[in-house]
Order: C-alpha cells, then structure tokens, then sequence
C-alpha cells in the first residue's frame, strides 16, 4: 500500500489514498478495540444494501492499525453546497431523502443506542441531578431499532460524477430512534455555524416523515450531553448550554 497521497486529516487518524482503495491510520496510541468495533460497524452496514464504500481489510502499518476500504470518487455534499449556494435547498432535500433511506433499514447486531448514550451521560461533568434527569428522560423516550449514523452531515455524504450518493463514516453507527439521529444532525449544522440551515433541515425532515417537531427536540439535551464527553472545549460549551434547554413540552 502506497501512503504518498493524503486526502484527509482529522483527530488522531490520517486518510490516504491509493488508487481504488481508500488507508485510513490511525494514532498508535488509539484504542485497538475502538478500530476494530468501526470497521465491524462498516461491515454490518454494508449488508443493509446501502452505498457505502466496502471494508476490504484492516491491518497494522508500522505499528499503527488501518481500515482499507473502496476509494469513492466524487464530491462532499457539503463541497457541492459551497460551490452552488443557490442551488442548497434542492441539496438538503437529496440530504434529508438519504438519511431517510438509512433509518429504513435495521441492523440487530449493532451496539443499542440508548445503551450507548446512558454510559455517555455517566461520563459527563455534569452534576448528579442533572445525570440523573437525563437517564430518567432517556429512558421514557420510545425505543425504535432504525439504523442510526451518529455523525450524518453533509461532510459524510459524497456524491460520485453519476449523482450516486454514498455514506461514510460509520464509526458511530448505533441501533435505535431515528428522532436521536436527527436532533444530533440539527446540533452539527449549528456547530458549523449554519444555523439557518439547521431549521431548514429540522423542518423539512419533521414535513418528510411526517415527525412531530417537539419530538425531536425532546432529544436535543439528552443528545447535546452525550456528545459533550468528546470534541474540543469549544464544543464542549456549546453542547452542554443545550442541556438547560426548555422543555419543549
């Protein structure tokens, strides 16, 4: 495997490419189980039938563990709204239309989501009233079995030169209520500052799938604690300021 072409930075992983196939290493200090639990991920995904770039191996290069997956050639969606401004809320349809599409399927062997979310809630600074609320209110919300992405934004989505979609990323791939799913995507368009596009987004997928508005942002503090144990301080803040959100009851 050839490592002269890096196409991608992010925290503690590097992203080549190499021809049709697609390296991504990662720190030596990163957790082995962590790696091999994204690349089970991908491979239990792959057998939905969706388009996803295909796990081909995963090995250790100098030291370091790596996924080799297909290379997809094409663009960010996220690229695409950037260069045809105009052009954004056709885009957000064909976003909203896929995620729709990965919530469809189910995938049994996937890690729980309300599983995953209560240990993330436990490993919060947050005081122990607060923790507590939060499983309580966790707890209480329905529990579904869609395919849930964990970190779908329109940076994970690529769209190749025949206008065929894909799916990357699936390290955060978790089993359970779609709703989760989208409050987590309503909180990355406002972390990237795109906050118009974050109530575009939430409204046209609450018209969509016929998804009270409410319901979806009963999740958003339960969600913004979860995520607040990783990311920088930045992040952090911002997150944890939706705990306190009102209840949209």
């Amino acid at each position: 495997m050839n490592l002269d072409r890096i196409i991608a930075v992010r925290n503690h992983k590097t992203v080549y490419r190499d021809g049709d196939i697609c390296i991504k290493v990662f720190d030596s200090n990163f957790s082995k189980a962590d790696v091999l639990n994204e690349a089970l991920n991908q491979a239990r995904v792959e057998e939905t039938g969706l388009n996803i770039p295909k796990v081909r191996e995963v090995s250790v290069i100098d030291g370091k563990w790596a996924i080799v997956t297909d290379f997809i050639k094409g663009k960010t969606l996220e690229q695409i709204m950037k260069e045809n401004p105009d052009k954004k809320d056709e885009y957000l349809e064909t976003f909203v239309d896929l995620q729709m599409k990965v919530q469809s399927k189910v995938c049994p062997l996937l890690t729980k989501l309300k599983d995953k979310m209560n240990r993330k809630i436990s490993e919060t600074n947050l005081d122990a009233t607060t923790r507590y609320e939060l499983h309580t209110r966790l707890d209480s919300m329905p529990k579904h079995n869609s395919l849930c992405h964990g970190d779908f934004n329109p940076s994970n989505v690529i769209i190749t030169d025949d206008g065929t979609p894909y799916v990357l990323d699936w390290s955060h791939a978790t089993q359970g209520n779609a709703s989760a799913d989208v409050a987590r995507t309503y909180l990355l368009f406002w972390l990237n500052g795109d906050i118009a596009g974050a109530e575009k987004y939430l409204d046209l997928f609450c018209a969509k799938s016929g998804t009270d508005k409410k319901y979806v942002q009963k999740w958003m503090p339960i969600v913004a604690a979860s995520q607040s144990v990783k990311g920088n301080e930045k992040e952090r803040e911002f997150l944890l300021s939706w705990v306190d959100v009102v209840d949209y009851e």
